[in-house]
């Protein structure tokens, strides 16, 4: 198979820009709240469980994929199931990451003034009132406009330099300093009077209250954490030498995503322990909880700057791969070049992000089936189309595409033995589809856990 120009220079490259692509708002902002409202540590047992299950054989598969025809999404499915309706498997990617990115711009943009916010010495202080100021931050049209535009340009930027001179540079420093930040966080959040029970609550299984519900909602995000369904390690993959291993470098990004979930558990619960929070907090959690611990130590809102500072990291690291996905496709043919495409896609991006962004404010009043624009988007992108993108990629690969060039990417520099393929294949034919199928109908609706 002919390599691209354009790749990463190394492995570890390879591997940290996949797993920034994975680490994001859903192991830290997404997680531990969803953690919460389902059950703790026997929640996190069964995300574990299916992690390793379901999102790492999809993860191999989105490399095999990208590797095995060495081109960006759309042109994989094209070039490997030719006249074909594949090819809608990467279009359905492009589309989900450009929806994807038009609320996740506005996460981004919140995360992004917190940050500012919090290194001027403007969120930690006598008397706040934390989810007041949480609200004031959401609620205000002109701070989350600036938020969403300040955010898009980072990543216009980085992505118009490509991918070694951008999204890997970028990832070769961000990647370590989130896990260096986060540990720092932790041995702060176990050191607090009554962190134990936390530390309990998310690491001791409790079955009890574990209901068919919560079993879903690790199943989704088992494959939600790991940005798989969207194609955008199709696209990642692409850029890949062939003397990488596929299988390695898939454990080491579902290994560092287990352990950055293990650490957002660890930082997070503790402190709701501690200071009397409800688990069960919600989408909130993260702004409201944490300024509450940094307020009771020494040098707190340069603790907090340094834990914002993480989360927008790995915030950008994903957002980098949501875009990198649209980029590519609009210059796989050669005739155009990146940084006009760059340009042009986050300019649309923005525009279409703006409903999105006024829904905590002047569309506060709008619906769309009862859903404010923020949440209707994220309802569509993650019930519907990221698990039905997965199940069409597991479909493919054990159906459509070629079984030779399958095993030959699988076991390529002595990557997987023969015992390893055959459970990889019977993961994804059997096990990968009915688990995905189950998460579909129950978001749905139609049927109840």
């Amino acid at each position: 198979m002919e390599e691209r120009k354009d790749q990463w220079s190394s492995k570890l490259g390879f591997i940290l820009a996949s797993a920034g692509a994975a680490i994001g708002l859903g192991a830290i902002w997404k997680f531990p709240y969803v953690t919460g409202m389902s059950g703790g540590g026997a929640f996190f047992l069964i995300f574990v469980a299916f992690t390793l299950l379901i999102g790492l054989p999809m993860l191999v598969s989105e490399f095999i994929i990208g590797r095995g025809s060495g081109v960006e999404a759309i042109s994989a499915y094209k070039k490997l199931a030719p006249d074909s309706f594949w090819v809608w498997v990467g279009r359905l990617g492009v589309l989900g990451c450009f929806l994807l990115l038009s609320f996740y711009s506005v996460v981004g943009g919140w995360v992004l003034i917190y940050t500012g916010m919090s290194v001027v010495g403007k969120v930690i202080g006598d008397g706040a009132n934390y989810p007041e100021l949480f609200g004031s931050v959401i609620g205000s049209p002109g701070v989350t406009l600036l938020g969403l535009l300040l955010f898009s340009l980072i990543n216009i930027l980085v992505i118009a330099m490509g991918v070694q001179n951008g999204i890997e540079k970028a990832n070769k420093y961000m990647m370590p300093l989130l896990f260096i930040f986060f540990i720092i966080l932790v041995v702060r959040a176990l050191t607090l009077d009554g962190a134990m029970e936390g530390v309990k609550f998310f690491l001791a299984p409790d079955f009890s209250n574990i209901t068919g519900e919560s079993i879903l909602y690790a199943l989704g995000q088992s494959f939600f954490s790991l940005a798989v369904g969207f194609s955008c390690m199709v696209t990642y993959s692409s850029y890949l030498k062939r003397d990488v291993s596929l299988t390695s470098s898939a454990g080491s990004v579902v290994g560092m995503n287990i352990f950055v979930s293990l650490l957002a558990g660890l930082a997070i619960f503790p402190v709701v322990f501690a200071f009397g929070y409800e688990p069960a907090e919600g989408p909130g959690l993260l702004f409201i909880v944490l300024p509450s611990v940094f307020a009771q130590m020494p040098f707190g809102e340069l603790f907090l700057s340094l834990f914002l500072i993480l989360f927008l990291f790995a915030t950008l690291t994903s957002s980098f791969s949501l875009y990198e996905i649209i980029v590519a496709a609009f210059t796989a043919n050669g005739k155009r070049s990146r940084k006009p495409v760059t340009w042009i896609a986050g300019l649309v991006i923005i525009i279409a992000a703006i409903p999105a962004a006024l829904s905590s404010s002047s569309l506060a009043e709008f619906t769309i089936f009862g859903k404010s624009v923020f949440d209707a988007t994220d309802y569509l992108v993650s019930n519907i189309m990221l698990p039905f993108g997965s199940l069409l990629i597991a479909l493919f690969i054990i159906h459509r595409m070629d079984k030779a060039l399958v095993k030959e990417e699988f076991q390529l520099n002595g990557s997987g033995s023969a015992g390893l393929y055959s459970s990889w294949r019977v993961l994804m034919t059997w096990v990968v589809p009915v688990t995905i199928v189950l998460v579909f109908l129950n978001t749905l609706g139609i049927i109840k856990g």
